[in-house]
């Protein structure tokens, strides 16, 4: 189960609830799926260089050069995915991929099965946590979330057949082997879409598919909340794209 949730929104932010709101929802989060299941968070990374990716790929490695090289064993997670997240990666037990772009964490029992072999490049599309995730039958869990998050909606992105999808390159310096290593990571742009759309078509996509009746809903503390099939969501945004874009 992929997990997406507001604090705020489930009243469990330190400014309503005090300490120990994201503890106490991780651990009913993992009493929920018993023993047998497995949590998954995206997670991100807070690059302080990330804004090199903004200039142009021939000045990057200049730009780069002394600055403090990215450890994926100890980045904090993107600040715009939340303190849930940070509060998951720093569980004993969490495992964590090394993709600096892509970073996911999973704890229980297919946590290694899902986070497998993640590639390099399109680290959201074939054999990445999130296919896995859809072929194994999973479930994406909003809790309060903006519709604009749900990750799960990337690898849609690669499955949809749409002709000339935009690509991206990222550049990282690297803790290596032997040192800091210039690497950059190629993949489909899921920062500006795969293609031109005057809106956040994440959120359109969302909000059709929550409204067609296809999630399961409740409410979590305050918020309302989503139970979601993530293959049957990756199928519904894909089939969504390709009419859009195609």
């Amino acid at each position: 189960m992929m997990v997406h949730a507001s604090l705020r929104r489930l009243g469990l932010a330190r400014s309503q609830f005090g300490n120990g709101g994201p503890d106490m929802l991780l651990d009913a989060l993992e009493a929920a799926v018993g023993p047998t299941g497995t949590l998954m968070m995206i997670l991100g990374s807070d690059y302080a260089c990330d804004w090199v990716n903004r200039r142009l790929v021939e000045e990057r490695a200049q730009l780069l050069a002394g600055t403090a090289p990215f450890d994926p064993r100890t980045a904090s997670v993107l600040p715009e995915v939340g303190w849930l997240a940070e509060v998951f990666r720093l569980r004993r037990g969490t495992m964590l991929s090394s993709n600096p772009s892509g970073r996911f964490a999973a704890r229980g029992c297919d946590a290694a099965v899902l986070l497998r072999d993640q590639p390099w490049n399109d680290y959201y599309g074939p054999e990445s946590p999130l296919a896995r995730l859809c072929e194994t039958g999973g479930k994406v869990l909003r809790l309060g979330a903006d519709p604009n998050t749900v990750t799960v909606l990337h690898y849609a992105e690669y499955v949809a057949r749409v002709p000339n999808k935009r690509r991206t390159r990222w550049d990282y310096l690297i803790t290596g082997a032997s040192g800091p290593e210039h690497v950059w990571i190629d993949c489909l742009d899921d920062a500006e879409g795969i293609a031109e759309w005057p809106e956040d078509y994440f959120t359109i996509i969302t909000n059709s598919y929550v409204a067609e009746g296809r999630a399961r809903q409740g409410r979590v503390g305050l918020a309302v909340s989503e139970l979601i099939s993530a293959a049957d969501f990756v199928a519904f945004g894909a089939a969504w794209m390709e009419q859009a874009f195609g």
